[in-house]
C-alpha cells in the first residue's frame, strides 16, 4: 500500500490534520498496514519497538470508524496498566478526538468525584481507563454500567505484553467477557505491544473467548520473525557498553560524572536501590529525581515534569518509566545491574535515540558479580535478536473466584446455571465448579431459588468501600503514609518504625532521596510525619516485589559467559577483569555439553545453571537426593552428602517421567490475593504451577553430568 491511498483509508479531517497539524508528508509504515484491518473492525495486535508511532496506529483507524458509521457515547476504551502513562496520553487522544469533533476523558483511581460525574453526565467519546477501574464502573451503584458502556465498539489495551505476563491480563480479559456481553455485539480488541516472542499466540490471547471465530492479525512491519537469525547476522543496533562498579555509592560516582550537561535515566531493580543511588547522587552535587510505586503521586509528578523540563539533570527510577511515559527527550539511559528480561532491555534502551541525529545507547553497571553475569548473559541473547515469548499466568482460579464475586455484585443476582456464559468459554472458566462450590460452601456467595448472591463470608473479608478490594488482583503489604506537613512525601515499611534504642535519637527514613527524621507515628492510621535532615543517614526498606530470579534461557547465556563466551558489547576493563575472575572462579562448575556436581569443602553441589524456577521444580522432584530446606537459586541445588555417581543416575533416570511441581509455603499463599475464596489445595496448585519450570528441569534431567571431586 502506497503513502497516497493509505491516507485515502483516513477520515479527511484526520488526513487534513496529519498533513499541516503534525506535519506528516506521510504515515509510519506501521501506521499503514494497521489501516486497512482496524478500519474493517479486525482484532489485532500491533507491534514496534518504543516510540514506534503505536498510538496513532491504533487510533486512527479506530476514530476513522467512529466518524464512518456514526459510533455514539462512549465507544472507544483505550486501556493502560499505569495511571501514568494514561495522564500522559490523555492531551494527544483528546487532540485527535477534537479533530472530529469528538471527546476523550480520564478515568481512574486519582481522577476527583466531581470529574466522575461530569464524566457520567456529559460522556466523552474515547474514555481512558486501567482494568481496575472498568471493573469498579461495572460493580458501582453510581454508575448505569448498561446504558454508559453498552456502547462500546472497540478496546485498544496498551502495553498489552505487560498485561499478558500476570494476573491483571486474566482479570482484564474477564471483565472484557462481560464487557462484550452487556454490549450484545462483539467487541474489536486491538493491542499494542513492544518486541515479543510469540506475537501469534499474543493475539489469541487477546482475542479471549473471540480466537479462531474472529478475524485477527499481528501487525509488524520491519520487525524481525521470532526465530534465529542467520549466522552472520550482527547484534541490534545501539552503544550498549558493560561497566563493573562494585556498589552502589560507586555507580553514583560513574554517573555523576560522565555525559554531564545530558539527561540521563537510571533504571534499578528495586526501591531501596533507587533511594541510595539518588541520594548518592544528590550528595554529590547533581540534580537528581526519583519515581518508584512507594513516592506519592504528588511527588513522581513532580519529578517527573521537572526532569522533562531540565537539561543537566538525572531521574533514578524502577520499572515505572518503563514503558511509554514521555519524560522529555533523553540522551541517557544507564542500567544498575541487569533488568530481568531482554523484553525490559529493549523498552529501556528505546528511550533513546528518538532524535534524528542520536544514537540508541545504555551503560550497564554491575554492582557484584552476580549483577555482572546476568547483565552479560542478558546482553547475550539480545545480540542473538532473541526476546522471550510472552506466557499468560498460568491455572489463575483466584482470578475465577473474584470474577464470580464481582459478576454477582454487578447484576445484583445471577442464574446458578447460566454464570459460565458471561466468559463464553474462556479458558480459567471452564474449571469454575470447584471454586464456584467452595465459594457457596464458605458463604462467600449464597443460593436462593436458582440465583447467585453476594453473600455474607464476602461482605465480611471485601465489602468495606463498596467492596473496592475486589477491583484489584494484587495484595500489597502494609505500609504507612509518610508526610511532611500535610504533604504526602510516599509510604513506607512499618519495621523501620519501630522505637529507637535509648541514645540513638528519632528514627531516620530514607524517601525520594532525602533522609527525613521521624517526629510522630499514628500507629492506628498509619501514618509517620516526618522533618528533613541534611547530615544524611536514612534507612529505606520495602518487601521484595516476587522477584522469579533467571529464566532457563538468561541461565544458560550466563553458562555461555562463562564458558568464555563475551557479550556483543564494549566490556570496560574493570567489567574485563571482573568476567576473568568470575570464570577462574566457576572454572569447575561449567560444562558446554551438560551439567557439573561437585563434591569438596562446600559439601555437594549439582550446578545446573537453569534458573530459579527449574531449580524449585527439580527440588520438588528429586526428593531424598536433594537437600530440602535450602534456599534455592539461579545456579545449582546442594545434594545430599552420600550422593554418588550410581545414585545420582539411578534417581535421575526415574525422574525424568514425574516432574513434580514445587511445594507451596504459607507466606506465598498469603501474597495471592483471594486466597481465602480458594480451596487450600486448588491454591496451592495454583501457586505451585506459577513457581513451577517444568520444561526446563526436564531439558536439565536428559542431560549428561560430569562428576568432580576436591573442589
Amino acid at each position: 500500500m502506497t503513502a497516497a491511498s493509505s491516507l485515502d483509508l483516513l477520515h479527511p479531517t484526520l488526513t487534513h490534520h496529519v498533513v499541516n497539524t503534525l506535519g506528516w508528508p506521510a504515515l509510519r509504515p506501521l501506521q499503514r498496514e494497521a489501516l486497512a484491518p482496524l478500519t474493517a473492525g479486525e482484532d489485532a495486535v500491533l507491534l514496534a519497538p518504543t516510540a514506534g508511532g503505536k498510538t496513532e496506529a491504533a487510533l486512527f483507524p479506530l476514530l476513522t470508524a467512529m466518524a464512518r458509521d456514526g459510533w455514539d457515547g462512549v465507544s472507544l476504551l483505550y486501556v493502560c496498566p499505569l495511571k501514568a502513562l494514561l495522564n500522559n496520553l490523555l492531551p494527544r487522544v483528546q487532540s485527535y478526538a477534537g479533530w472530529l469533533g469528538r471527546t476523550a476523558a480520564l478515568w481512574h483511581g486519582d481522577v476527583t468525584a466531581a470529574a466522575r460525574r461530569r464524566i457520567l453526565r456529559d460522556r466523552p467519546d474515547v474514555l481512558l481507563t486501567t482494568p481496575e477501574s472498568l471493573e469498579a464502573m461495572l460493580v458501582s451503584t453510581k454508575v448505569d454500567h448498561r446504558a454508559f458502556l453498552g456502547g462500546v465498539r472497540a478496546v485498544v489495551v496498551d502495553e498489552v505484553h505487560a498485561f499478558a505476563s500476570d494476573d491483571r491480563g486474566w482479570h482484564l480479559l474477564a471483565v472484557l467477557e462481560r464487557l462484550t456481553r452487556l454490549c450484545g455485539r462483539p467487541v474489536q480488541r486491538v493491542g499494542l505491544s513492544a518486541t515479543v516472542g510469540n506475537p501469534r499466540d499474543l493475539l489469541t490471547w487477546l482475542q479471549g473467548s473471540g480466537a479462531g471465530t474472529r478475524p485477527g492479525r499481528v501487525v509488524a512491519p520491519g520487525v524481525r520473525p521470532p526465530t534465529a537469525p542467520p549466522p552472520d547476522q550482527g547484534p541490534p543496533p545501539g552503544e550498549v557498553e558493560l561497566d563493573y562498579v562494585g556498589s552502589p555509592e560507586n555507580a553514583a560516582t560513574v554517573i555523576a560524572a560522565l555525559h554531564r550537561g545530558e539527561k540521563r535515566l537510571v533504571f534499578c531493580d528495586s526501591r531501596q536501590l533507587v533511594e541510595r543511588i539518588g541520594a548518592a547522587l544528590r550528595a554529590r552535587g547533581t540534580t537528581v529525581f526519583l519515581s518508584h510505586a512507594s513516592l506519592s503521586v504528588d511527588e513522581r509528578r513532580r519529578a517527573e515534569q521537572a526532569f522533562a523540563e531540565a537539561r543537566d539533570c538525572v531521574i533514578v527510577a524502577t520499572s515505572t518509566l518503563e514503558l511509554g511515559i514521555d519524560v522529555g527527550d533523553l540522551d541517557r539511559v544507564v542500567q544498575v545491574n541487569a533488568p530481568g528480561t531482554v523484553a525490559s532491555f529493549l523498552q529501556r534502551i528505546g528511550r533513546t535515540g528518538r532524535r534524528a541525529d542520536t544514537t540508541r545507547n545504555c551503560l550497564f553497571l554491575a554492582l557484584h558479580e552476580p549483577g555482572l553475569l546476568g547483565a552479560a548473559g542478558l546482553l547475550r541473547l539480545w545480540g542473538r535478536h532473541w526476546v522471550e515469548p510472552v506466557h499468560p499466568t498460568p491455572e489463575p482460579r483466584h482470578i475465577v473466584a473474584q470474577q464470580l464475586l464481582a459478576l454477582c455484585l454487578q447484576e445484583s443476582q445471577v442464574g446458578e446455571r447460566l454464570w459460565a456464559e458471561w466468559w463464553d468459554g474462556l479458558e480459567p472458566f471452564g474449571h469454575g465448579e470447584p471454586v464456584l462450590a467452595h465459594l457457596l460452601r464458605e458463604g462467600f456467595l449464597t443460593r436462593d431459588g436458582g440465583m447467585l448472591l453476594v453473600g455474607p463470608e464476602a461482605e465480611r473479608r471485601f465489602g468495606r468501600r463498596h467492596f473496592a478490594e475486589l477491583t484489584g488482583v494484587f495484595t500489597a503489604p502494609p505500609e504507612f503514609t509518610v508526610l511532611h506537613g500535610r504533604t504526602e512525601i510516599g509510604r513506607t515499611n512499618p519495621a523501620l518504625l519501630a522505637a529507637a534504642e535509648p541514645g540513638e535519637g528519632p528514627r531516620r527514613l530514607l524517601l525520594a532521596g532525602r533522609s527525613w527524621a521521624v517526629t510522630w507515628v499514628d500507629w492506628k492510621r498509619r501514618r509517620c510525619f516526618v522533618d528533613p535532615v541534611d547530615d544524611g543517614g536514612g534507612s529505606a526498606r520495602w518487601d521484595a516485589a516476587g522477584h522469579t530470579g533467571w529464566s532457563f534461557e538468561l541461565a544458560r547465556a550466563v553458562r555461555e559467559v562463562l564458558l568464555g563466551a563475551d557479550p556483543p558489547v564494549k566490556l570496560t576493563r574493570r567489567a574485563a577483569d571482573a568476567l576473568a575472575k568470575a570464570r577462574d572462579r566457576h572454572a569447575d562448575h561449567v560444562h558446554a555439553d551438560g551439567t557439573v556436581v561437585t563434591r569438596g569443602g562446600g559439601g555437594v553441589r549439582w550446578w545446573t545453571w537453569a534458573g530459579t524456577r527449574a531449580n524449585l521444580t527439580l527440588r520438588a522432584t528429586l526428593t531424598g537426593l536433594v537437600d530440602p530446606a535450602q534456599r534455592v537459586g539461579d545456579t545449582g541445588l546442594r545434594l545430599c552428602g552420600d550422593t554418588d555417581p550410581a545414585r545420582w543416575r539411578a534417581v535421575r533416570e526415574a525422574a525424568v517421567d514425574r516432574v513434580a511441581l514445587p511445594q507451596v509455603d504459607d507466606r506465598a499463599l498469603e501474597g495471592l490475593k483471594f486466597t481465602a475464596a480458594l480451596p487450600r489445595h486448588l491454591a496451592e496448585r495454583t501457586l505451585a504451577a506459577r513457581l513451577a519450570d517444568v520444561a526446563g528441569a526436564r531439558a536439565v534431567l536428559a542431560e549428561p553430568t560430569r562428576f568432580v571431586v576436591g573442589e
